[in-house]
C-alpha cells in the first residue's frame, strides 16, 4: 500500500476496525478491549502492514533506547494480548506473522478510512502512554516520541494520524526495574475471592505466595542472588496466605485459605525455620503485627481486633464499613493505613485511623474514577507511601507524599505491577510483575490428560454449550466479557463489553437466550437476560444485594438463583435458593435452602443441585417431592450436570488434589475423574474446572501466567524535581 494511502485515522482489516486517533479497537462495530501498551504496537503493525518491523524498531519507537525494561518479554505480552483480542494464533495467523529472530509482520489487508478534515480535533482523554514516569497532573499536550518516529517513516500520513496520542502527564525520570525472581511462579493472587497477594522482606528475603501445580505455597527468595526456595509448613496449613511479617523479621503471620469462608485460623509462622503455632481463638481474614512485635491487630469481619500473640486478651480497636486488608503502620506508630474491601461491590479504597482507631477517613476520595487503590506500604523514614492503583485496565505502582500531594506513577507497564513494598532501610521498593495468559483444555480418558481444545476458545476461562449441542458461550479471559458462537466456532458474537465483568452464564432450553451473573463498576453481582444476538440486555431483578449462579427450568418459564459466599460478599446477609418466575418476576425461595448456594438445574428438570457455603457438602433437591437431601459429603466447587441428568460433575478446590469427581444420582457414588495438582505441563502454573463439553468431557482454564518478584529504587529528588511534581 502506497503510503498516499495511509492517511485515514481509522484502519480496517477483516471484521476489525482501529481507531489511532482515540486508540479504540472494535469488531464489528463492537469495542473489543485492548490496553494501552498492546494498541500502541498494533498501531505500528498496521501503519507497516505487510512490513517486517523488527523487535530494535518497536524497542526505539515505543520504549526508546535509553529506557531500561524487560524489552522481550514485554513485546512478546503485547503481541500476545493483540492476538488473544483479534482471536489469532502464532501457529496459524491471520494477522500477526511471527518471523524468528527478526520482528513480526501484519498480514492481513488493511485500509485507511479518509480523514474528516486536515485538523483532527483530540478528545478530552486520550489513552495515556506508557512512557518514563508521569503524574497525574495535567501539563501541555505532546506527541509521544515512538509515533513521531513512525510518522516520520511514513511520508503522508500525518493528518490522519499525527495527533492521535496526545500525552497529558508530566513527564519525570525513568526508574530501572530489575526482576528479583526467575522462576515465573508468584501467585498474582484472585480478587474474585478476596485473595489480594502479599509479599514481604526481613531485608535479606523476599516472602511470597508461590504456585505448585495449582496449590499456593509460601516461598522465598533471597534478594541478593534471587534464589527461591519454599517454607515448610504443617500440613493443617493447606493454602497459605501472607498477613505481614514481625517488626524484627523474625516471624510470619499466616492465615489458611482452605474454604469459602472469609474467616480463617491464623498462624505464626518463624521464618528461620522452628514449628508453627496457631493464634489460639483468632479467626480473621488478615492480620499484621503491632509495633511493639508481641501484639497483634486482626481483621474480622468490619472490625479491627487486637490481641497478644497467644490469642489473650482481645479488644476491638475500630469498627469499619467494609473489610479490612493490607494494614500498615507508619514508622512512627501514630497512624494506620489499610486497604478497605466493600463488601458487597467488592471495591477497594485506602483509608488512614489513628493508632487508637480514630479518625477513619479514606485517602485519595474522587481521585480514580472507578476506586481501585489497594496494598500500601510505607517507606522506611515514614516520608512516603506507595499503593497499587489500576488505570485503563492495568495495575501500576503509584508514590504519595505521607503529608500531601498528588500521587506520582512509578510503574508503566508492560507487565501488570502490584503488591508493593519497601525495604526496611533505604529507598527499594519490591512488586510483583504478572503477564497473565490462559488456555483452555479438554481431558482425555483415553491418555488421562488434558490437550488444547482448540484455537477458537484458547483464551476462555468457563464455557456453556446449549442443551442441543449447537451453541457455546464463553467468558474471555481478557476482560471477562461474554461471547457465543455455533460449536464450530462460526457466527462470533460479543455479547457484553468492558467494565462489565461475567462470572458464569447458562442456556435458556431453547437456545434463545442467556441468564448470567455479572458486575458493573461499583455495584454488587446482579443477574441479567440477554438473547443469543445479544439483544435486549436486562436485569432480571432489581434489588441492592447480590445475586448468583442463574439457571434455567426445562420450560423456561423459571430461574433458580443464590447468593455469593462470604468470600465474594455480604458476611452478615443470609443466604438461600430462590426461584423466580421469568413472566411475573415473582421470587420465591425454596424451603430448607438456607445456607446453600450455588444451584444447578438438571436438564431434564427433575432436581436442584446446590452447595453447602462451606462447600463441603454436595445438596440435591427433588422437585417432584420438593425436598433435599444430601447427595455426598465431599469438598466441592462449581457443579456441573451431565447431560443425561444422571450425574454431576465437580472440582474439589479447597483439596490439596484438587480432583474433579462425578457423583451419580440419586445415589451418591462418587467417581474420581482426574486430579488437577499433578498435570506437569510446561509453563502450566494452575487449573480451574471450566465446564463439560457436550460430550460430558471437562474442561479446564490452564493458568500459564508468568509472575515474579521485581524491583525499583525511589530517586526522591528527581521524581520531586520534575516539573509539575508536587
Amino acid at each position: 500500500m502506497s503510503t498516499a494511502a495511509k492517511t485515514g485515522s481509522k484502519v480496517h482489516f477483516g471484521l476489525f476496525e482501529a481507531d489511532l486517533r482515540t486508540g479504540e479497537l472494535y469488531r464489528s462495530g463492537i469495542r473489543v478491549r485492548l490496553q494501552a501498551q498492546p494498541f500502541r504496537v498494533l498501531s505500528i503493525l498496521l501503519l507497516n502492514a505487510g512490513e517486517v518491523v523488527s523487535r530494535e524498531e518497536f524497542q526505539e519507537r515505543l520504549w526508546g533506547k535509553n529506557t531500561v525494561v524487560d524489552f522481550e518479554h514485554g513485546l512478546g505480552t503485547a503481541i500476545n494480548k493483540i492476538r488473544d483480542a483479534l482471536g489469532d494464533s502464532a501457529e496459524n495467523p491471520r494477522f500477526i506473522e511471527t518471523l524468528a529472530k527478526r520482528g513480526y509482520r501484519f498480514i492481513s489487508p488493511v485500509s485507511f478510512a479518509p480523514p474528516q478534515a486536515a485538523h483532527v480535533p483530540l478528545p478530552e482523554r486520550l489513552p495515556q502512554a506508557e512512557t518514563p514516569l508521569q503524574t497525574e497532573k495535567k501539563a501541555r499536550s505532546s506527541v509521544p516520541g515512538w509515533l513521531v518516529l513512525s510518522i516520520c517513516g511514513l511520508a503522508g500520513i500525518a493528518v490522519g494520524v499525527g495527533v492521535f496520542w496526545a500525552v497529558s502527564r508530566t513527564q519525570v525520570p525513568s526508574l530501572q526495574i530489575s526482576r528479583v525472581t526467575s522462576s515465573g511462579r508468584v501467585s498474582p493472587g484472585d480478587t474474585f475471592l478476596e485473595d489480594l497477594p502479599v509479599t514481604v522482606t526481613d531485608g535479606v528475603r523476599v516472602y511470597f505466595p508461590e504456585l505448585e501445580n495449582g496449590r499456593i505455597t509460601l516461598a522465598q527468595a533471597l534478594i541478593a542472588n534471587g534464589k527461591t526456595s519454599t517454607l515448610t509448613l504443617p500440613d493443617e496449613i493447606v493454602a497459605p496466605l501472607l498477613g505481614d511479617i514481625s517488626p524484627d523479621g523474625s516471624k510470619l503471620l499466616i492465615r489458611n485459605h482452605i474454604s469459602a469462608e472469609a474467616e480463617q485460623a491464623l498462624w505464626i509462622v518463624p521464618t528461620l525455620g522452628g514449628a508453627a503455632r496457631q493464634v489460639s481463638g483468632v479467626l480473621a481474614h488478615d492480620a499484621t503485627w503491632m509495633p511493639d512485635g508481641a501484639h497483634i491487630l486482626y481483621a474480622n469481619g468490619d472490625g479491627l481486633w487486637l490481641v497478644g500473640e497467644n490469642g489473650e486478651s482481645p479488644q476491638r480497636l475500630a469498627t469499619l464499613h467494609g473489610r479490612a486488608f493490607w494494614m500498615r503502620w507508619a514508622p512512627n506508630g501514630n497512624s494506620l493505613r489499610l486497604t478497605l474491601l466493600n463488601s458487597d461491590t467488592h471495591t477497594t479504597s485506602l483509608w488512614e485511623l489513628g493508632s487508637h482507631g480514630e479518625n477513619p477517613h479514606q485517602l485519595l476520595a474522587g481521585w480514580n474514577i472507578t476506586a481501585s487503590e489497594c496494598c500500601g506500604s510505607w517507606t522506611a523514614d515514614g516520608k512516603y507511601f506507595v499503593f497499587q492503583s489500576r488505570h485503563n485496565g492495568s495495575n501500576n505502582i503509584w508514590m504519595l507524599r505521607a503529608q500531601s500531594g498528588s500521587p506520582v506513577q512509578l510503574t508503566f507497564g508492560p507487565l501488570d505491577y502490584q503488591a508493593p513494598i519497601t525495604s526496611r532501610s533505604g529507598n527499594r521498593i519490591f512488586f510483583i510483575g504478572t503477564d497473565t495468559r490462559s488456555e483452555l483444555m479438554e481431558y482425555s480418558p483415553p491418555s488421562k490428560s488434558f490437550l488444547p481444545f482448540g484455537e477458537r476458545l484458547r483464551t476462555a476461562n468457563r464455557v456453556a454449550f446449549s442443551r442441543d449441542g449447537k451453541w457455546m458461550a464463553w467468558i474471555s479471559t481478557g476482560d471477562n466479557s461474554l461471547w457465543r458462537s455455533r460449536i464450530d466456532g462460526s457466527e462470533q458474537v460479543q455479547l457484553t463489553t468492558s467494565p462489565m465483568e461475567v462470572f458464569m452464564m447458562q442456556w435458556s432450553s431453547d437456545s434463545s437466550e442467556l441468564a448470567f451473573m455479572a458486575r458493573e463498576p461499583g455495584k454488587v453481582w446482579q443477574v441479567f437476560l440477554i438473547g443469543s444476538d445479544g439483544g435486549n440486555l436486562h436485569r432480571l431483578l432489581h434489588e441492592d444485594r447480590n445475586e448468583a449462579d442463574p439457571d434455567w427450568s426445562p420450560d423456561g418459564r423459571e430461574i433458580v438463583f443464590g447468593r455469593v459466599p462470604a468470600l465474594m460478599g455480604e458476611t452478615a446477609e443470609s443466604k438461600a435458593i430462590s426461584l423466580v418466575d421469568v413472566a411475573s418476576g415473582k421470587v420465591t425461595t425454596i424451603p430448607g435452602s438456607q445456607g446453600l448456594f450455588s444451584p444447578r438445574w438438571s436438564p431434564d428438570g427433575r432436581y436442584i443441585a446446590a452447595l453447602s457455603l462451606d462447600m463441603m457438602r454436595v445438596m440435591l433437591y427433588d422437585t417432584t417431592t420438593q425436598s433435599w437431601r444430601l447427595l455426598c459429603q465431599q469438598s466441592a466447587a462449581d457443579p456441573v450436570w451431565a447431560t443425561d441428568s444422571k450425574s454431576l460433575f465437580f472440582h474439589t478446590y479447597v483439596q490439596r488434589s484438587q480432583a474433579i469427581f462425578r457423583v451419580t444420582v440419586p445415589d451418591g457414588k462418587l467417581e474420581h475423574v482426574t486430579d488437577l495438582s499433578d498435570l506437569h505441563f510446561a509453563d502450566v502454573l494452575g487449573y480451574q474446572f471450566a465446564g463439560n463439553t457436550p460430550s460430558n468431557a471437562p474442561l479446564v482454564n490452564a493458568s500459564m501466567s508468568t509472575a515474579n518478584i521485581y524491583s525499583t529504587y525511589i530517586r526522591e529528588r528527581e521524581l520531586f524535581a520534575a516539573p509539575g511534581a508536587h
